[in-house]
């Protein structure tokens, strides 16, 4: 049985206005949901502590904090087998945001976002490239975020 199964229409209904406005107060959420402040608040706590709901904290704009420059990298590795350790390296480096191992044409692909070029040039030649196990990288700068969304509730 999937997490999904063990959610009924209220609790969907709860996630797909808490993903719309996480600030939103419970008194809310009832009210639109026709249940009480306390069903809510227990039915938030059941799915975060189902893991359906992770994290609570604030959306920084990198932009906002000088971080102007978004990129995603495509790693080749030596060997597959290497992800694991590879990984494990990257994920000190603080620049990058997501780190995930893939299909395709990389084995890794990971976000990451520096203050501007130079910076960039910076992460990528003096800390992801000197990582044991990587073969060779692919730099795509973004040029801007057309949009950025929680997955579909309903």
């Amino acid at each position: 049985m999937t997490l999904r199964n063990q959610l009924d229409d209220t609790d969907l209904q709860i996630l797909d206005i808490v993903t719309k406005n996480a600030r939103i107060p419970f008194k809310d959420v009832a009210e639109a949901c026709g249940i009480s402040r306390a069903a809510v608040h227990q039915r938030v706590t059941r799915m975060t502590e189902m893991g359906v709901i992770v994290g609570s904290g604030y959306t920084v704009d990198p932009k906002k904090i000088d971080f102007k420059t978004c990129s995603y990298i495509g790693l080749f590795l030596e060997k597959g087998s290497l992800y694991a350790e590879v990984a494990e390296q990257l994920r000190s480096i603080r620049e990058i945001v997501e780190c995930h191992y893939i299909t395709g044409q990389y084995a890794i692909f990971a976000k990451i976002y520096a203050r501007d070029n130079e910076h960039l040039k910076s992460v990528l030649s003096e800390k992801i490239q000197k990582i044991p196990g990587i073969s060779s990288t692919e730099t795509f700068i973004s040029l801007e975020e057309t949009f950025k969304r929680e997955v579909p509730i309903f």
